[in-house]
């Protein structure tokens, strides 16, 4: 498989968990090796051991610490996500002032989620398992743009096999209507948006993702875009990731990976949307809180 489009869709994945403290950093690899028996934990003391580390092989996975002895873990995170051979790899940042930081708006995109290590290790490597070994079923609306009613049909029933409700959608401008009367009633409309990119029609998948980034205004995180291509070249799939795509998905589709990338997706999604009704509920209970 490209690297660039590998995901956590592996029985074996590599873990890669990075901490300036050998305690913590055996503790967790124990935890994760117990969670995930398939899995292959890579640890590392310092940011400069992970850079180096992750140059020598695919790596599924990044747990960090914020502070590290030689840098910032969000400094790591950004060196990951410019440098990782493929698509797209979760970070979790591990700290005790976590939720401070969040607050503070100091965690940049780079980072997928969050983690206060006072819940403590053990659930530490819980939370990094429901990432590695997603469970296979879900709740949400998908918006799928797809003009073979064939393939639409048949990948919908997959879809809904999972528990996800699906919306089809047999052209991006029929997408883009759907999306802008959601956007009249106050609404998103959709909780992913699955599309192909070659569509019929005046707009093809990656204007659709155009609009979606720009005219909505929707970033990654508030409605994933999830861009089934059949264009192996890895500049043109560059192009759509840097255009805003959450991940690609190779065509002919694979039905394990799709669900896998598709499920994680949502499972961020959910978990930012959580964390901003948190900080708004707080802000209610609390109006003087930064």
């Amino acid at each position: 498989m490209n690297d660039l489009l590998r995901h956590i869709a592996s029985d074996n994945p590599r873990v890669m968990v990075v901490d300036g403290s050998r305690v913590a950093r055996t503790l967790i690899a124990r935890l994760l090796e117990q969670e995930l028996p398939g899995a292959t934990v890579i640890t590392c003391a310092r940011g400069a051991e992970a850079q180096q580390a992750l140059h020598e092989g695919v790596v599924d996975l990044v747990s960090t610490a914020l502070s590290l002895p030689d840098m910032d873990g969000s400094t790591l995170a950004r060196y990951v996500r410019e440098h990782a051979a493929q698509a797209y790899i979760p970070i979790v940042a591990v700290s005790g002032d976590v939720e401070e930081r969040v607050q503070n708006r100091q965690l940049g995109d780079e980072i997928t989620d969050y983690f206060d290590k006072a819940a403590g290790y053990e659930a530490l490597a819980e939370f990094i398992r429901g990432y590695v070994a997603p469970q296979d079923h879900a709740e949400g609306m998908v918006l799928y743009v797809e003009d073979s009613r064939v393939v639409a049909m048949a990948t919908s029933r997959v879809l809904q096999r999972c528990g996800l409700t699906v919306h089809l959608a047999g052209s991006a401008e029929e997408a883009v209507e759907f999306l802008a009367n959601a956007r009249d009633r106050g609404a998103i409309g959709a909780d992913l948006v699955l599309t192909d990119v070659s569509l019929k029609g005046e707009m093809s998948g990656g204007d659709l993702l155009e609009w979606i980034r720009h005219d909505l205004g929707l970033g990654k995180g508030r409605l994933p875009v999830l861009v089934m291509t059949g264009d192996g070249n890895p500049a043109n799939q560059a192009a759509l990731l840097k255009a805003g795509a959450n991940d690609l998905v190779e065509k002919p589709v694979e039905e394990r990976l799709l669900m896998t990338k598709l499920m994680f997706q949502l499972r961020v999604a959910q978990r930012l949307h959580e964390q901003r009704q948190e900080r708004s509920e707080r802000l209610m209970n609390n109006p003087g809180a930064p």
